[in-house]
């Protein structure tokens, strides 16, 4: 089935159409959360809650405005965003073991297998170095642009036009 056909289909609220995204996706959301809260249990549970978010909101996607793709990562990025900030998820992480230091040394310079479901590190591979930082950053690892910022030792404007100007040159590579 086109995929265009899919997504009209569940925003009609379609149960058979909201079953393939998923397992079309859910993958590569889940391997975007993790990188950002580093917790199994609790990406899946924020899976769950961005299926549903989206399927509740459904009708707010537009083809005209972006890719169905780049509008649910952006609901699974900003809800493992809004985990992480919670007092809840604070709490939870103020004694940690080993094994989770562990894991973020292991992969905090690379973008996690998990993440490339859908192959994009391919074609984030073959961006310049600065593009790849920030974009590693932002939508792999998390960070706000304020963070990113802070990171890289570069001013917020320059975070912002990087990340626009990559993000339309890796979206030029898709197309093409």
């Amino acid at each position: 089935m086109q995929l265009d056909i899919l997504i009209l289909k569940f925003q009609q609220k379609d149960e058979k159409a909201f079953e393939t995204l998923y397992t079309m996706y859910s993958k590569s959301m889940h391997g975007v959360i993790y990188n950002i809260v580093r917790d199994n249990d609790i990406s899946d549970e924020i899976l769950q809650d961005v299926f549903i978010k989206a399927w509740h909101n459904a009708e707010s996607y537009s083809s005209h405005k972006g890719r169905f793709f780049t509008w649910l990562l952006n609901i699974a990025r900003n809800a493992a965003i809004d985990k992480t900030r919670s007092k809840a998820f604070k709490n939870s992480k103020k004694n940690l073991d080993a094994e989770f230091f562990v894991d973020i040394l292991e992969t905090g310079n690379s973008l996690d297998n998990e993440t490339d479901a859908i192959g994009i590190t391919k074609f984030v591979s073959k961006l310049a170095k600065k593009c790849i930082e920030v974009i590693e950053l932002l939508y792999f690892k998390g960070y706000t642009q304020s963070e990113a910022s802070d990171a890289l030792n570069m001013p917020i404007g320059t975070i912002k036009t990087r990340n626009r100007n990559c993000i339309k040159e890796l979206r030029t590579m898709l197309v093409n």
